[in-house]
């Protein structure tokens, strides 16, 4: 019997780590890796698994009963057609996928097709999105069989002892399989009434309309010990990952004991670890193989003190000099230990996501977090910069309209984030905002990604000026690009109003109605600043709340600046018409024999530029140093 365990992923970059926990979790324990077979001899196999249920499987090639499990990775940019095309090579048995929201669109064109071409196949889907709306999915999609409800492992495993190798007894055995969402009468018609064979299955209370009842088995307790689950990557060990192109994900804990009313990890508060020698021993696999990325999947990461600190102390002792690990981090709760610890961490070595979502406090009320935004800011600016800060606001929340939305954006950026992402609320099937939305007046998509349309707080025009917003946030904050000009910006006035400012401008000129090129986003912020004569650029509406201000920014160091940051971006072939260049070959050369690149002064000139200001673009604070500035910018 042949299974195949489908993700499609939101990029090639990605693993997906669900696929390989069953997979691994499913040989281990159902007999023995490479189809559950070991070498007898002379050509023959022995299994302890036997069709007739005694005895152990002897024989040539491969045992009846053990599958043969693959996986099979594709993306939401490949063509459909070549995804069916790579599924039905597989001439699998049981086709299974692996469902998040970025994915179930695509995944819903694929189950249908699936049939046609391998009409046999037994169709089976779990995972957030297909999990929780289960009864959604079946009653919509015929050709799917069955769903998987919370942790797979278990159910996964206990479907293939069930089956023992006969692919269509599987729709005859649902009944009897904790964590399953099915049809009743499909299951009926396959021979599941066996004698009180579902007697505790309980009815989902929704009927398709070839008549067939939705039926859940119950759900299934989940695994205590993290330890029983093996290593989720093989392929590294053996050597065939690929270390500098992929993401690999990996988690040291299940569950969050928190109850943000957005989150579908606040259904479930029940918190397991793996054990800290496991863990570490897992991670030094990452680390002897140079893997670029690890991201920790822990819904939040610094939960017990010493299991988190544990891990860092690991990491930070036996670092390889090139793994960056990601963590989800809840600030707040971060420990004086761990924050006395964290000073230690050196650059390059860890990344922290952390989720401030809103600074209005009725907002955090409203959705079960902290209101505590003081403490969290404090802790915040304790981390130490040798620690790349991710920090994440969610536009959609109640209570929070567009200017309680923009003092919410300044206060994220007074601590200045390495990058800050404006999401935007999703209202996800089964969480407790889903049934305040629904009661308060909300508007979301109905199908995925959920993303909220208007609140009461929110018009829809206001959600489209923030999905704006999110473009130049990314464009002239995220990236870095423009680094220099903002830190002077932002320092002297309202982060939200000046960006707000820029995106009225942007939506006159069209710049939001196609992808730009990071070109055009220098372009775009010159003819912003430099749209007025004189030398200053009025920002009287552009004040904080308590700032105090001379309501101007000096053009003509937002110009300097913005002409360094275009410059340090990299070697210019032609420079665009903005950019006023002031070159003089002979200081070049000199700067490049006091900096002795001189030796070979064809690559000392391909690898440096020189240019002046009127400013000190170097300094802290610019607008303080003003005077001619020769610059000699060296690339890598």
């Amino acid at each position: 019997m042949k299974i195949l365990l489908v993700s499609v992923n939101a990029s090639y970059m990605h693993t997906n780590l669900a696929i390989r926990d069953l997979k691994n979790y499913a040989e281990k324990f159902c007999g023995n890796k490479a189809r559950g077979v070991k070498s007898a001899g002379a050509g023959d196999v022995i299994c302890d698994r036997n069709p007739a249920g005694e005895g152990r499987w002897k024989g040539r090639g491969v045992c009846p009963v053990c599958p043969e499990i693959q996986l099979a990775e594709y993306t939401i940019n490949q063509p459909v057609g070549e995804v069916l095309r790579g599924i039905a090579a597989s001439a699998a048995d049981w086709i299974l996928f692996s469902t998040y929201i970025w994915n179930a669109e695509y995944v819903c064109k694929l189950l249908p097709e699936i049939k046609k071409i391998i009409p046999g196949c037994v169709l089976g889907a779990g995972g957030p999105e297909f999990g929780y709306g289960a009864k959604k999915y079946l009653m919509n999609i015929p050709a799917l069989d069955f769903v998987i409800f919370g942790e797979g492992e278990e159910t996964f495993r206990e479907m293939i002892t069930e089956c023992a190798g006969t692919p269509k007894s599987l729709l005859s055995r649902l009944a009897d399989i904790k964590g399953i969402y099915y049809r009743k009468e499909e299951a009926a018609r396959e021979g599941a009434k066996n004698a009180g064979g579902a007697s505790d299955v309980e009815s989902a209370g929704e009927v398709c309309d070839s008549g067939e009842e939705i039926a859940f088995t119950g759900n299934r307790d989940l695994i205590c010990n993290l330890d029983d689950i093996p290593f989720p990557y093989p392929e590294i060990v053996a050597g065939t990952a690929d270390p500098d192109h992929k993401i690999y994900y990996y988690e040291s804990s299940r569950g969050c004991p928190f109850s943000c009313s957005y989150c579908l990890s606040s259904v479930d508060k029940r918190v397991r670890f793996k054990s800290l020698e496991r863990a570490c021993s897992e991670l030094q696999i990452f680390l002897d193989n140079n893997i670029k990325l690890v991201k920790f999947v822990d819904r939040t990461y610094n939960l017990d003190e010493n299991h988190y600190i544990g891990i860092w102390d690991y990491i930070m002792k036996h670092h390889n000099g090139k793994t960056m690990f990601h963590f989800e981090i809840e600030a707040e709760y971060l420990s004086e230990k761990a924050l006395d610890f964290l000073q230690k961490i050196p650059e390059g070595m860890m990344q922290f996501e952390m989720g401030v979502q809103s600074a209005n406090k009725k907002t955090l009320a409203a959705i079960n977090r902290s209101a505590n935004v003081e403490a969290l800011a404090a802790k915040v600016r304790r981390i130490p910069r040798t620690i790349h800060q991710h920090l994440d606001l969610i536009a959609g929340l109640p209570y929070e309209d567009l200017e309680s939305f923009g003092h919410s954006y300044d206060f994220v950026m007074d601590l200045r984030p390495d990058a800050l992402q404006l999401g935007f609320l999703k209202i996800l099937g089964g969480t407790q905002m889903e049934k305040y939305a629904k009661e308060n007046g909300w508007k979301w998509m109905e199908s995925p990604a959920y993303e909220t349309f208007s609140t009461p707080y929110l018009s829809f025009e206001d959600i489209a000026f923030l999905k704006d917003m999110e473009t130049v946030t990314d464009a002239y904050w995220n990236k870095g690009s423009f680094a220099c000009v903002m830190n002077y910006v932002f320092r002297m006035v309202s982060p939200w109003k000046f960006l707000s400012a820029l995106v009225e401008y942007g939506r006159g000129v069209c710049a939001f109605d196609q992808a730009r090129r990071e070109t055009y986003w220098f372009e775009l912020l010159c003819d912003f600043v430099m749209k007025e004569n004189n030398g200053v650029f009025d920002a009287t509406n552009m004040v904080g709340a308590g700032d105090v201000c001379d309501c101007v920014l000096d053009k003509n160091l937002i110009y300097d600046l913005l002409r360094y940051d275009f410059v340090r971006a990299g070697k210019k072939g032609n420079f665009p018409e903005w950019y006023k260049h002031h070159y003089d070959k002979d200081r070049h050369r000199r700067l490049l024999e006091e900096n002795g690149l001189l030796e070979n002064s064809r690559i000392g000139f391909a690898i440096t530029e020189y240019e002046e200001f009127e400013y000190n673009v170097l300094a802290e604070k610019p607008e303080k140093e003003k005077g001619h500035t020769k610059v000699l910018i060296r690339y890598k």
